[in-house]
């Protein structure tokens, strides 16, 4: 799916979402979460495993910074 409004892509990530199902269909997303597990702090607000997952989608979408 595309949609170009002017010369700029309006969904430019549209993969993510395909790339994160798949994570989580496969048990990627589960078993970074549970091996990820101990390092997160009784008062943590965000997974380490989650963390993880939305960096490295973030990287194969293209990004370069964080």
């Amino acid at each position: 799916m595309r949609v170009v409004a002017g010369s700029e892509s309006l969904i430019s990530s549209a993969g993510a979402s395909l790339l994160l199902d798949t994570a989580r269909v496969s048990g990627l997303a589960a078993g970074l979460i549970a091996a990820l597990g101990p390092w997160r702090r009784s008062r943590a607000v965000h997974d380490p495993g989650k963390v993880l997952l939305d960096l490295a989608v973030a990287v194969a979408l293209g990004g370069d910074c964080l």
